[in-house]
Formats: C-alpha cells, structure tokens, sequence
C-alpha cells in the first residue's frame, strides 16, 4: 500500500549502503522452517567470506531451533536464483549486496 505524504519528504533512508561502511545488511531466511518464519537481517563484512559468513553467522542463527544440522544445509539461493560460487569467494565476489536475500534449506 503507498502512502503519499502531504509535504515534500525529503530524508535518506537510515539504512543506506553508505551509512555502514565497509559493512553491509544480508537477510537470510531458512525456506520451509515453521520457527523461523521470516528472513533474519545481518551486519557483516563485504569482504566476509561466504563460508565464514555462514559457519560464524547463520550456523549461530539457526541453531536455536534443536532440529537445526549444520551438515543438512543446502540449495542456497540469492533471491530467487541459486547461488553459485566458492565457499571461499567473499560475499562481494558472489554478488551479495546491500540488503540481499539469501536463503537456504535444510
């Protein structure tokens, strides 16, 4: 639903890539988990690699629900395509942007 505001709204937006830096948000959501029903956002390095991004971040994440295995993890995906790359590429590399979707199923 849009909102039209009845003055000129002229604010940046606090979440823009230029606020954070070398660091940028990544969401993550876990397809076809009940407990986790939306994406959860993260603060990391552009320069993280995708393995320690996902041994260190999402593996912490996703290991408050007890069924959680981290060797069952598969088909990631940015958006909604499937995301292909080394594990050892950083998040820049394998194009993960500010504010990017990733997802993954388990």
């Amino acid at each position: 639903m849009t909102v039209k505001a009845l003055y000129d709204y002229e604010f940046p937006s606090a979440d823009r890539a230029e606020v954070f830096g070398d660091d940028q948000l990544v969401y993550v959501h876990w397809r076809g988990n009940p407990l986790f029903c939306s994406a959860a956002c993260f603060r990391v390095p552009k320069t993280m690699t995708f393995a320690a991004f996902v041994t260190s971040t999402v593996h912490g994440w996703a290991a408050s629900d007890p069924d959680f295995d981290p060797d069952s993890v598969t088909e990631w995906r940015l958006f909604d395509a499937p995301l292909s790359g080394g594990q050892d590429k950083s998040l820049a590399d394998l194009g993960i942007g500010h504010k990017a979707l990733l997802s993954f199923a388990a």
